[in-house]
């Protein structure tokens, strides 16, 4: 059952169908909370823990992935509205210990148009992999308690040759947000949990959110997160629930509920963290891919106009993030799943994005047949 805040029966078959097609893709949990002009929808498909037959939760804890990087974002906008950054000071000013090419601003790391070297690795365009840290295969499940200090990955990532000159070109590196965080850390002399929780999560009453650094800790209740891999030809599945997430760091490692993701999400677009012309810089996207400062710009067609967002994925669990302009209207998801080396479930969850989006942003334009099929 569905229910609204005030305890009302939300009948929305076609976002409940939505969640239950992604499960059938492959997924083993979703989590979904929709907010819009019919109040709030909250849904969930699946089971939490594999060969258990507990139903899932609806406001559990997840590992949100690369969602991480709009909140470095946000947090970095707002110390520069209090005049503690400079969006386009050179990155060297704060962090002189790397020798940083000056031409790389704070708006380059949050643009990811640095052009430094992924710390996690690159593919580039003819095909050709270059690796970073250990993320993949039984190596990672080995380490997976292992702390890497940003600085660690930082200088790895410098000691790879850069993509491109800064500010000619455009490539996602979750180094550019170690950078960021660091800083943060810099500017305030202080951790970016506590600036995270100074200027976002208290204000906002976020309780279910944190920034974990290495803890491999998460909060209470939540799903579950797998990995399979194979080692000596026999395949195993491990729960990776718990590990250390200083491997991806500022990229990707903090943990929310769709209940915060939806209360940062609206607040963020209806322009009550940021002043309007920070708001306005972080929605203005490059023409590569449609990035902002730490959000997605998607127009999806006419007559439906532009929704914000910031989906993450991180090993065994993901984060969906969409927002209209004026935080009118939000969908937040958690997803959890098995996870395997060669990313198997990657064409699932860009389907499952496409599928809510059309189903949330898109529902005057899609007929009930359509929704339902």
């Amino acid at each position: 059952m569905n229910l609204s805040p005030s305890g009302r029966r939300q009948d929305r078959p076609e976002l409940q169908r939505a969640i239950e097609e992604i499960v059938e893709s492959g997924f083993l949990g979703v989590q979904l909370r929709v907010n819009d002009e019919h109040g709030e929808w909250v849904g969930s498909a699946g089971a939490r823990e594999l060969g258990r037959s507990a139903e899932p939760l609806t406001d559990g804890h997840f590992r949100i992935g690369s969602t991480t990087k709009s909140f470095v974002a946000t947090t970095v906008l707002m110390l520069a509205a209090e005049g503690r950054i400079g969006v386009d000071t050179p990155v060297d000013d704060y962090l002189p210990e790397f020798g940083l090419d000056r031409r790389i601003t704070v708006r380059t790391l949050l643009q990811h148009t640095s052009g430094i070297f992924n710390h996690t690795g690159e593919l580039y365009e003819d095909g050709t992999i270059v690796e970073g840290i250990p993320w993949r295969g039984k190596e990672w499940v080995d380490r997976r308690f292992h702390t890497y200090r940003p600085e660690e990955l930082v200088r790895l990532s410098l000691s790879r040759p850069a993509r491109f000159a800064p500010g000619t070109g455009w490539s996602y590196a979750n180094t550019n947000y170690v950078l960021a965080r660091l800083v943060i850390e810099s500017v305030t002399g202080r951790p970016f949990a506590e600036e995270l929780r100074r200027l976002v999560l208290d204000p906002l009453g976020m309780a279910g959110t944190v920034a974990p650094g290495s803890s491999p800790e998460i909060p209470e209740p939540h799903h579950h997160s797998y990995y399979r891999y194979e080692d000596a030809g026999q395949e195993t599945t491990v729960d990776v629930t718990r590990h250390d997430p200083s491997w991806v760091a500022a990229g990707g490692d903090m943990i929310s509920t769709t209940r915060d993701l939806h209360t940062y999400f609206s607040a963020l677009m209806a322009g009550k963290l940021l002043p309007p012309e920070l708001l306005a810089e972080m929605r203005s996207p490059e023409a590569t891919v449609g990035y902002g400062l730490g959000v997605f710009a998607q127009d999806l067609g006419p007559g439906d106009g532009t929704v914000f967002h910031h989906n993450g994925a991180t090993i065994g669990s993901a984060a969906l993030m969409y927002g209209t302009p004026d935080g009118g209207t939000t969908l937040t998801a958690g997803l959890n799943y098995v996870d395997d080396p060669g990313l198997a479930i990657a064409p699932a969850f860009q389907n499952a994005q496409q599928r809510l989006v059309e189903a949330v942003f898109r529902a005057g334009q899609v007929s009930p047949a359509r929704r339902t099929s």
